[in-house]
C-alpha cells in the first residue's frame, strides 16, 4: 500500500459496557469481511485466552486487519481492535483508543447506557476519536432503540443521528454498520514526513521468535531488514519479520502510514520493549517522539509466593514475561518469615489480580500463595516526613506516626429504581459519602465517595447481588483522606506471622481479627502443647483462639496403688508440656495460609 492509499484505511476500536456484545460484534464483522470461513469461526474468536472464553469476558485488546469492498466500489482496509469492558482493564482500552481514529460505542438496546459505557466514551473523546453509536441486541423483544438513543444524547452527550441498529447474534445490520465505518469514521492523518515514526502499542513473548511487538505506523514505512531504534533507551535492532493478523498471523513485505501490524527483531531483553515507546529508523531518526501512554497506577497490592520456595527464579521469569503482555501490572521482590521469598505485585483491581494469578498458574505451571490484598496508604510521621505504604510489614512504629490517610474513589452507580434503597444501604455500610442522586427515566444514577479498601474486596459482588445483576458500577480516583487506620498483627504461639498482617479501619478491626483467629484454629494441626492464636493492635490483644494440646495418657500403666503415683506422673507431664511450649516451633501448613488468604474467604470478612 502506498501513502496515497491512506484514505482507504480505517482504524477503530469497539468499546462498551460488560456483556453489551463487543466480542460477538467483532465476530460478525470478521465473518462478513471474510477474515475467517464459517468452518474456522468460533464464538468470541478474538478472545484467544482460555480464561477469556471461560469467564465470558475480554481481558486483552486484540487486533485484526480486514478487507471490505464498499458500495462505492473501493477496497478498504479495516483495522479492528476489540477491547475489554471491565473497569479493571481500562488501561487496555485507553491504549487501544490511542492507536485509532474512531470508536464504535456499542450499547445494549434493552439495557441502555451503563456506567462503563460512559467511562469508555469519555476515554475515546479524550484522545479525539470520532464516536459512532451502535445499538446492539435489536432483535430482543425488550429492546427500545428510541429510549436508548435519548439516553446516549442526554447522558453521554453525543449526537445519535448516525446511530446504527444491529444484532451481533443474527448478523442483522452489519452491512449498514460497515458502510457507516468507511463513510463516517476518519482515515489516518498523513504528513509529508517520510521518516519512520511508529507507536509500540503492545508486546508479548513467543518462545520461538522472542519478543513480538504490535505497532501503529504514524509516519514512514517499516520493512524487513530495516534497522530500527527504540527512542526511550536507544537500543537498535534489525527487523526480521513484518506481519498482520487477519485474524490468522500473516507475513507481509512492509507496513505503511496508518497501518497496524506486528514485527519481530530477535528482541531478547524484556526491558527494551516499553508500551507507548516511539520506534524510528536508526540512521534517519524522527524529529519529535510520540507522547506515549500515561503509565498506569496500580491500586491494589498483594504478595505472590511460590508454594515451592525453590521456584522463586521461575516465578520471577514468569512475572517478567507476563508484564511484557500486561503493562498495567507491576512487581518488586519481597520476603516473608512465614512464606519465604516472593514478590509484591500491583494490580488495577481484584479481578485483574485473579486473572494474573490464574494466568501464572495456567501458562507457566506455577502453584502460588496470595496474601491479603491492600491499597496504598499515606503515613505522615511526627518528623514531618510522608511515606507511601502498601505492605503492612513496612508500617512504622505507632509512636512515630502522626496520622494516616487512605485513598478514596468517586463511584458512579446506575441502577433500576426498585433496588436503590438496598444500594444506598450498601454504600453507607462501606463508609461511603453520597455526592449526587439523579434519574434517567426509571434508572437512578448515584455518585458516592467511597474508601478504596472497602470496594476492592466484595463491593462489586454485593452490588450485583443486591440489584439482581441490574446495577452497573464505575469508579475513578478522587483523593486521600485522613482516617482512623490500625495494623492488625496475627501471632501464633507468640510469634508474629507477617503474611497475615493487614491495615484496616479501626471499626472493622475486631471483627476481622476474630474471623482470622477462628479460621486458623480450624486449620493449624494440634501439637503436644497448647497453641494460642492472637490478633493484636500494637500491644493490645483484640481476639484469641486456642488450639488444645494432644494429650498422651501417661497413667495407662498404673494399676492400683496410691493415687499419688498418678498425680506424680501427671505433674511430670505438665512440666514437660510447659517446657515444650517455650522451645517448641509451631509448623503452620501451607494449606492453612492458602485457606486464610483465599480471596473468596477474604470477601466474607468485610
Amino acid at each position: 500500500m502506498t501513502n496515497s492509499d491512506v484514505h482507504l484505511i480505517r482504524n477503530f476500536s469497539i468499546i462498551a459496557h460488560i456483556d453489551h456484545g463487543k466480542s460477538t460484534l467483532a465476530d460478525r464483522i470478521i465473518e462478513y469481511c471474510g477474515g475467517l470461513t464459517s468452518r474456522e469461526m468460533s464464538e468470541q474468536v478474538l478472545d484467544s485466552m482460555d480464561i477469556e472464553k471461560e469467564r465470558g469476558i475480554t481481558i486483552k485488546a486484540q487486533t485484526v486487519r480486514l478487507h471490505y469492498k464498499a458500495n462505492d466500489g473501493k477496497d478498504y482496509i479495516l483495522n479492528l481492535i476489540d477491547t475489554p469492558g471491565h473497569v479493571d482493564f481500562s488501561y487496555e482500552v485507553s491504549r487501544s483508543l490511542s492507536a485509532c481514529e474512531g470508536a464504535l460505542l456499542v450499547v445494549d438496546a434493552s439495557q441502555g447506557v451503563e456506567a462503563q459505557t460512559l467511562a469508555n466514551a469519555y476515554k475515546a473523546i479524550e484522545v479525539n476519536n470520532v464516536i459512532l453509536p451502535v445499538l446492539n441486541k435489536i432483535d430482543l423483544p425488550s429492546s427500545d432503540p428510541e429510549r436508548v438513543k435519548t439516553q446516549i444524547r442526554d447522558v453521554v452527550g453525543i449526537e445519535t443521528d448516525d446511530t446504527i441498529e444491529v444484532s451481533a447474534k443474527t448478523g442483522f445490520g452489519i452491512d449498514r454498520l460497515l458502510e457507516a465505518i468507511v463513510n463516517i469514521l476518519p482515515c489516518p492523518q498523513k504528513s509529508n514526513n517520510d521518516r519512520l515514526k511508529a507507536m509500540l502499542v503492545d508486546s508479548w513473548y513467543d518462545q520461538y521468535l522472542g519478543i513480538v511487538i504490535l505497532v501503529r505506523l504514524i509516519d514512514g514505512t517499516i520493512s524487513k531488514g530495516m534497522c530500527i531504534k527504540m527512542l526511550s533507551n536507544g537500543v537498535i535492532y534489525n527487523v526480521e519479520n513484518v506481519g498482520i493478523f487477519t485474524p490468522k498471523k500473516e507475513l507481509i513485505e512492509k507496513l505503511s502510514v496508518g497501518e497496524v501490524g506486528f514485527i519481530t527483531a530477535g528482541i531478547k531483553k524484556l526491558t527494551d520493549c516499553r508500551v507507548g515507546d516511539t520506534i524510528t529508523e536508526d540512521k534517519k531518526e524522527c524529529d519529535v517522539p510520540l507522547e506515549g501512554f500515561k503509565p498506569s497506577q496500580p491500586v491494589v497490592f498483594c504478595g505472590l509466593y511460590p508454594t515451592d520456595t525453590g521456584k522463586f527464579n521461575e516465578l520471577r521469569d514468569s512475572l517478567t514475561k507476563l508484564q511484557l503482555n500486561d503493562a498495567s501490572f507491576t512487581f518488586e521482590p519481597e520476603s516473608s518469615g512465614a512464606l519465604g521469598f516472593g514478590f509484591r505485585c500491583g494490580f488495577l483491581g481484584l479481578l485483574h489480580l485473579e486473572v494474573v494469578q490464574e494466568r501464572l498458574e495456567r501458562e507457566f505451571d506455577l502453584d502460588l500463595i496470595t496474601t491479603a490484598p491492600s491499597v496504598i496508604y499515606r503515613i505522615y510521621l511526627r518528623s514531618g516526613k510522608m511515606l507511601e505504604v502498601h505492605n503492612p510489614s513496612d508500617l512504622p512504629n505507632a509512636v512515630q506516626i502522626d496520622y494516616m490517610e487512605e485513598p478514596w474513589v468517586r463511584a458512579t452507580i446506575m441502577t433500576p429504581d426498585q433496588y436503590l434503597g438496598a444500594i444506598l444501604d450498601l454504600c453507607t455500610s462501606k463508609r461511603g459519602e453520597q455526592i449526587n442522586l439523579t434519574y434517567i427515566g426509571s434508572r437512578a444514577v448515584v455518585v458516592y465517595c467511597l474508601p478504596l479498601n472497602e470496594i476492592v474486596y466484595d463491593f462489586y459482588d454485593c452490588l450485583k447481588s443486591y440489584s439482581k445483576g441490574y446495577a452497573s458500577f464505575d469508579w475513578e480516583h478522587d483523593s486521600y483522606k485522613k482516617s482512623d487506620l490500625v495494623k492488625i498483627s496475627i501471632l501464633v504461639n507468640g510469634e508474629l506471622v507477617d503474611a497475615l498482617s493487614m491495615i484496616i479501619h479501626s471499626t472493622r478491626a475486631e471483627a476481622r481479627g476474630r474471623e482470622i483467629c477462628a479460621r486458623l484454629k480450624d486449620l493449624i494441626p494440634r501439637h503436644l502443647f497448647i497453641i494460642p492464636i492472637q490478633a493484636a493492635i500494637g500491644a493490645k490483644i483484640i481476639a484469641r483462639e486456642t488450639v488444645s494440646a494432644l494429650r498422651k495418657d501417661v497413667t495407662a500403666k498404673c494399676y492400683g496403688g496410691d493415687v499419688s503415683r498418678k498425680r506424680k506422673l501427671l505433674e511430670k507431664q505438665k512440666k514437660g508440656k510447659k517446657r515444650m511450649r517455650l522451645v517448641g516451633n509451631v509448623e503452620i501448613p501451607q494449606s492453612a495460609f492458602i485457606s486464610v488468604l483465599k480471596k473468596s474467604d477474604v470477601k466474607k470478612w468485610v
